[in-house]
């Protein structure tokens, strides 16, 4: 079973906390886009908003933790927060101070000299090498700075890291406003959804993504596979893809996630046409082709038409779907056309009322966002590694500390 419906009547969230006068460390994930010193990308920044401000207005003194990037447990003033601090000044609207360390005095300095209401943010929790080590000494250390514990890092918490998983028992914790929703449109997409259920899983390689569709063969009523690794599964029906991207050496586990889909009850949905190209290029010539016959100089970069259809007509008899990757090569144009036409049907059906939509993992967002329906689905993750152990089954570390 997903560890959502277990654990989100099991954990605290911040309404269940007396906050009032105290200092609250916020987990949060700004781990965002940079370039030249700026971010490129707020929406992680915004996503932890809801969870400040509640905790402002219940009167506690917010101090912000998060790791940015590699530094490898050493100082790289190119990995430093603050220009994320700032960042967070302008989403918040109000004065936010940083603090140029995360532990010990130099950060104790910092949040001592904030006015009631300012926010804090620390330095690059990775800057130390006990973070990644879920050191119980800097958990500790941490720990000495606040008197509450908030995680908003759904995003972090399948890593055991000592800001995710060793704090959680060294002061009173809760889940954050965006952990909360996380938690609650997972559980609520694969612990107990609205049926008929779909996936949508996409993406190049089956090799990355067994253990995702291995389980959600067990969960769905439909598995709808798109991208490269349906490539691969075509060729373990038999089928020539052509010079197109596969994993030969994956036949026999695709066989196998078919035959267990067929034990499960679980319809496996393959392309049915494709658009193909002898380049990998904008622009490229191209044709659609039978998936059964694909030329020999050439690739399959999308699917065709008729798989459109047949996927738009599907999801309108479907009450809930999952996405998680692109259909097929969706940065070039055209051969975005089935990834958008999709993701447009599933956004219709969404702000229609008829069909629940969850998407999130690696290049889903960016698909989305291609296809300007990221805001019409009716939750998308900003997750990518804790969204995949998510849904391989798997307990996530940061997730299951909050429930003890």
């Amino acid at each position: 079973m997903f560890g959502g419906v277990l654990i989100l009547s099991q954990m605290n969230t911040i309404d269940d906390l007396d906050v009032a006068g105290k200092r609250v460390l916020i987990r949060a994930d700004l781990n965002v886009p940079m370039h030249n010193g700026l971010v490129t990308d707020v929406t992680r920044i915004e996503r932890t908003l809801p969870t400040i401000r509640d905790l402002q207005a219940k009167g506690a003194q917010v101090i912000v933790i998060s790791h940015f990037g590699r530094p490898m447990g050493q100082y790289n003033p190119e990995m430093s927060l603050r220009p994320v601090a700032m960042a967070l000044q302008t989403s918040l609207d109000q004065d936010v101070l940083f603090g140029a360390d995360c532990i010990g005095t130099t950060a104790m300095a910092a949040i001592d000299s904030a006015d009631n209401g300012e926010v804090v943010v620390l330095e690059n929790l990775r800057f130390h090498a006990g973070e990644e080590a879920n050191d119980k000494t800097f958990a500790q250390a941490m720990a000495d700075l606040g008197d509450v514990y908030v995680n908003d890092a759904f995003s972090c918490s399948h890593r055991a890291h000592a800001s995710t998983e060793a704090i959680v028992h060294l002061l009173p914790a809760a889940a954050g406003r965006l952990m909360n929703s996380e938690l609650q449109a997972l559980s609520g997409v694969l612990n107990s959804p609205e049926r008929p259920v779909a996936a949508v899983v996409g993406g190049a390689k089956i090799s990355t993504k067994m253990e995702v569709l291995g389980n959600l063969a067990s969960k769905v009523d439909q598995l709808i596979i798109g991208g490269g690794m349906a490539n691969t599964f075509l060729f373990a029906k038999g089928l020539s893809v052509g010079k197109s991207l596969f994993e030969p050496d994956m036949e026999g586990q695709a066989q196998d996630i078919m035959a267990g889909a067929t034990n499960a009850g679980c319809e496996i949905v393959l392309p049915v046409d494709a658009t193909v190209a002898q380049a990998f290029k904008a622009g490229a010539t191209n044709q659609t082709v039978s998936v059964n016959a694909v030329p020999a100089n050439s690739m399959i970069l999308d699917v065709g038409p008729a798989s459109i259809g047949d996927l738009v007509q599907r999801l309108g008899r479907c009450r809930t779907v999952l996405w998680n990757g692109p259909l097929g090569a969706f940065e070039i144009t055209p051969f975005d056309t089935g990834t958008n036409s999709v993701a447009c049907e599933a956004a219709r059906l969404t702000q229609d009322g008829l069909l629940l939509s969850v998407a999130g993992g690696g290049d889903t967002v960016a698909a989305l966002a291609n296809a300007g329906v990221l805001d019409q689905f009716s939750y998308v993750s900003t997750a990518g590694g804790a969204f995949l152990e998510w849904l391989e089954g798997k307990t996530l570390p940061g997730v299951a500390a909050l429930k003890e």
